[in-house]
């Protein structure tokens, strides 16, 4: 492939731009998937579609993004609501912190841009949680601007173009990447390039087994004509999650279970969840730092029997779970800062974290196999 250089950066000649371009266009128009947020060009639309989409397969997704859409329909109802309800509603998708980000930006944009999502791309580029990606999508396709939108599948793609041994997982290769799609970007339909490439990348030139025979642009990819698509991209491994042991309390009073709200900062921040300690080093019995931690809270609690045993995978974070059955005798009046009572299996209404959802389950399997027990 003839190369010229811009910024030290391989940038083709304008005849491959453009038979890539029109070859890509003409299989996108063909072979798009229908999505819902792919229905209108409404912004609101596709910024909540892209948030969900992070590090989130697409099959995953479309329940949770339905189901969101129609709790908050347009940016004002979402900007109008409570924190509570928001995560409540983005149960179950994880990384917590996407909805929280997204809240936050969204009031910003109907208190100082009048509830129309910018469509400058430093004003966008300065909301909470959108980034250079993600503002390249909706100035792409909600606004028809030439904005590259760069992710993971886009980087495998030119990496593979290109042939390209620049290693993805860093920040300069993504500058890289910026600047290669400024470059080819199609000015006319901005969003559908954009949308076309991640299409490529996520039903053709996939990261393990890449359908090179299907490729609309096979004969312009130089990683297909030295036949080492299969190697490419180059990627640095990830450190393995850091492994941790952690006590979940299942602790009664009556017909009620205490739940505890996590910090303000860090793994599953603001979220209720179960009394959660990480157990100390040489701790014996599991529980025995729990019981410590609340018993410093001014919660004199009385640990009983493990309930279960279970493992947690976080992107950083690898918990290795016990539940310990609790009973909490004579609670305070007025439980300290950050713990409520909520009924025995009435947490639905609640925006638990997955994990602790799990461990709930576990400890209704584990109830209803004693029932079962002592029947037959």
């Amino acid at each position: 492939m003839n190369r010229k250089a811009t910024e030290s950066v391989p940038l083709p000649e304008e005849g491959w731009v453009e038979a890539v371009r029109r070859k890509l266009l003409n299989w996108y128009d063909e072979n798009k998937r229908e999505l819902p947020w792919r229905q209108n060009k409404d912004p609101y639309r596709i910024w909540v579609s892209e948030i969900m989409l992070q590090q989130t397969r697409v099959d995953t997704v479309i329940p949770y993004y339905e189901r969101f859409m129609e709790s908050f329909p347009t940016l004002n109802r979402l900007a109008e609501a409570e924190e509570e309800s928001v995560i409540k509603a983005w149960e179950g998708l994880g990384y917590y912190s996407r909805a929280r980000n997204l809240h936050t930006a969204v009031k910003e944009v109907a208190a100082t841009y009048g509830g129309e999502i910018p469509r400058d791309p430093e004003e966008i580029s300065s909301l909470k949680g959108v980034g250079n990606y993600t503002a390249g999508a909706i100035l792409s396709i909600a606004y028809d601007q030439p904005v590259p939108a760069v992710d993971g599948n886009v980087m495998r793609v030119f990496s593979r173009w290109f042939a390209l041994q620049d290693d993805v997982a860093k920040l300069s290769t993504r500058r890289k990447m910026e600047t290669i799609a400024r470059h080819v970007i199609s000015e006319e339909r901005p969003g559908d390039f954009n949308q076309a490439l991640m299409e490529l990348g996520a039903l053709v030139c996939s990261p393990l087994s890449p359908s090179c025979d299907i490729c609309p642009v096979q004969e312009h990819c130089q990683a297909r004509k030295e036949g080492v698509q299969a190697e490419l991209p180059v990627k640095k491994k990830a450190k393995p999650p850091v492994p941790s042991e952690v006590s979940f309390g299942y602790i009664r009073h009556g017909d009620r279970i205490l739940i505890q709200r996590r910090p303000k900062e860090g793994l599953l921040a603001g979220m209720w969840g179960l009394p959660s300690s990480e157990r100390k080093k040489g701790e014996v019995v599991p529980g025995e730092t729990l019981k410590q931690d609340l018993f410093d809270q001014g919660l004199e609690v009385e640990l009983g029997a493990a309930l279960g045993e279970m493992e947690h995978v976080f992107s950083h974070r690898r918990w290795w779970i016990t539940v310990v059955e609790g009973e909490l005798p004579s609670p305070p009046e007025c439980l300290p800062e950050g713990y409520e009572w909520v009924k025995e299996g009435e947490w639905d209404t609640l925006a638990l974290p997955n994990v602790y959802r799990k461990a709930l389950e576990r400890v209704a399997d584990r109830s209803r196999s004693w029932i079962q027990g002592r029947l037959f």
